[in-house]
């Protein structure tokens, strides 16, 4: 009976582990189609390396934050979806998102990185979508 109760214990700490770990790409997901520069710049890291368009340069989360608010205003959103996601790695996340825009649409890739037991995007590319 005990090993049983471990094998249910294992396999749903597991599960539950792997859910958590998608939700943050997919709450990123979520945040751009809301078009909300406030809470995808929460998930910034100090430093971000930033590529919007042809313009690209590493910011601090502030000026990150007021590069994609800018954005956002240029491109309204209309809706975002998650087309490929990596989470395989411990210590690492890699998303692709469609973004639906009232002025086009773009894939938008973004890399996080692990510190002190949480996600932070390290990149934000987004490009035209060919």
């Amino acid at each position: 009976m005990k090993p049983l109760l471990f094998l249910t214990i294992l396999f749903t700490s597991l599960s539950s582990s792997i859910a958590t770990q998608s939700d943050i790409i997919d709450n990123l997901s979520t945040y751009f189609k809301n078009g909300s520069s406030k809470d995808v710049a929460g998930n910034f890291s100090s430093s971000v390396e930033l590529i919007i368009i042809d313009e690209e340069d590493v910011y601090s989360k502030a000026q990150a934050e007021q590069i994609l608010r800018n954005f956002f205003t240029k491109y309204p959103p209309v809706k975002s979806s998650v087309i490929h996601l990596i989470n395989a790695n411990p210590n690492f996340r890699f998303g692709i998102l469609s973004l639906h825009t009232k002025n086009g649409k773009f894939r938008v890739s973004i890399t996080m990185k692990k510190s002190n037991n949480a996600f932070f995007i390290t990149e934000l590319r987004i490009e035209p979508d060919k």
